[in-house]
C-alpha cells in the first residue's frame, strides 16, 4: 500500500522530532557528564586544598616549636655566659686574695725590721731579721708552687733565660750561663719572669 505525500511528510516530521528529542537527550547526558566531571574535579581540588592546609598547619606548629626552642636556647646561653663571667671574676678575686694573704706575714716582718732599725739595733740583728724575712718569702713562694729558674752553670735555654750579655771564654762550654743578674721564677709551665743572664760562647 502506497503512502501518500501527507503521510510521508508526517513520517519525516516525526523522524525529525525524534532526532531533535535524541539530540536534546544527548545534550542533557553530555551536560550531566560534564557537571559530574566538574563536581568530581572540584571535590578532588577541595580535598587537595584541605590536605595542603593541614600540612601547612602542621609545619606552622613545628616552626613555632623550633622558634620557641631557639629562644629558650639563646636565653640559656646568655645566662651561661653571664654566670661564667661572674664565676671567672670570683675565681680571680679569690686567687689574688689568697696570694696576698700568703705574703702578709712577710710584710709584717719587714715592718718589724724597719721598726728595729729605727731603734738603733745592731747590724747583726738587722741582718738576721732580713735573712728571716727572705727565708719566709721563699717559703711562701714554694707553697704557692713558684720555683726559681736554675740558671748559673746551666745550658742557655731561651724558654727560661734572657741573655743580656755574651762573651767568648775558652774556660766555659758552649752556651753556658756564667752569671745571673736577676733571678727568674716559674709556676708549673708558666714563666713568671725570665732569668736575666750572661752567656759564654
Amino acid at each position: 500500500m502506497k503512502k501518500n505525500e501527507k503521510e510521508i511528510n508526517n513520517d519525516i516530521k516525526q523522524d525529525n522530532n525524534q532526532s531533535k528529542d535524541e539530540e536534546i537527550v544527548c545534550e542533557e547526558v553530555i551536560d550531566n557528564e560534564e557537571t559530574a566531571q566538574k563536581t568530581v574535579g572540584e571535590a578532588a581540588v577541595n580535598q587537595e586544598i584541605d590536605k595542603l592546609k593541614s600540612q601547612l598547619e602542621e609545619k606552622t606548629k613545628q616552626c613555632e616549636e623550633y622558634f620557641n626552642m631557639l629562644q629558650r636556647t639563646a636565653a640559656e646561653f646568655d645566662n651561661y655566659k653571664k654566670r661564667t663571667a661572674k664565676e671567672k671574676g670570683a675565681i680571680y678575686t679569690d686567687a689574688v686574695s689568697d696570694s696576698v694573704a700568703s705574703f702578709l706575714p712577710v710584710v709584717d716582718n719587714i715592718e718589724r725590721a724597719l721598726q728595729a732599725s729605727a731603734n738603733d739595733a745592731d747590724f747583726q740583728s738587722l741582718k738576721d731579721g732580713i735573712e728571716l724575712v727572705h727565708r719566709q718569702f721563699k717559703e711562701v713562694m714554694k707553697n704557692l708552687g713558684v720555683e726559681e729558674i736554675k740558671a748559673l752553670g746551666e745550658k742557655f735555654d731561651p724558654n727560661l733565660h734572657n741573655a743580656v750579655m755574651h762573651i767568648e771564654d775558652s774556660e766555659f762550654g758552649e752556651n753556658v750561663v756564667i752569671e745571673e743578674f736577676q733571678k727568674g721564677y716559674i709556676l708549673k709551665d708558666k714563666v713568671i719572669r725570665y732569668s736575666m743572664v750572661k752567656v759564654a760562647n
